[in-house]
């Protein structure tokens, strides 16, 4: 039987599920089953042996659905393996990536009893065409130029060691 993994994610504007299709395609290199699909479309977490979870911080908060994904599998999250990881600066700055992990602790103190096996502050990305109206309208926001900030060599990296963290060591 086949050691499945779920990646599944957040997003609102297609980062985190570009950085979530990376993902599964690194697991796969490693002869992983992989089910790759959005939060939104997870029923259920019977078939997989571990987690692989993606969401963006949104406004210092991690993003509703991943809340709400937590919430309602809380039971099944508690005894799975679940790898964790979150798009937040926009910059290559490491203060942004020292606030950015401030706020995940703060967004993950609300669900004490999730552990995950590994976690990881990414990169984002920023794309002012792809605001909503509303957004769209702040001065601060609409004037900001695009930018890119994940480090897909990172990424690789980081996904290409998820193996050693998911799957328990082998008896002897």
């Amino acid at each position: 039987m086949a050691f499945t993994v779920l990646v599944t994610w957040a997003s609102r504007h297609g980062s985190t599920e570009e950085v979530a299709h990376q993902v599964a395609r690194d697991l796969m290199k490693h002869r992983f089953a992989v089910d790759a699909q959005p939060i939104a479309e997870v029923t259920t977490l019977e078939p997989y042996q571990a987690v692989v979870l993606g969401a963006p911080l949104y406004m210092f908060r991690l993003h509703k659905v991943a809340r709400r994904f937590l919430s309602k599998f809380r039971e099944p999250l508690s005894r799975l393996p679940v790898a964790l990881f979150v798009l937040g600066p926009v910059h290559a700055d490491p203060k942004e990536f020292a606030a950015a992990e401030g706020q995940l602790d703060k967004q993950l103190a609300n669900f004490p009893w999730f552990s995950p096996v590994v976690r990881q502050v990414m990169g984002g990305r920023f794309d002012p065409q792809k605001l909503g109206f509303l957004m769209r309208m702040l001065p601060a926001l609409r004037n900001q130029p695009a930018s890119d900030a994940r480090d897909w060599d990172a990424i690789h990296a980081w996904a290409n060691n998820l193996p050693s963290v998911l799957q328990p060591a082998p008896h002897r």
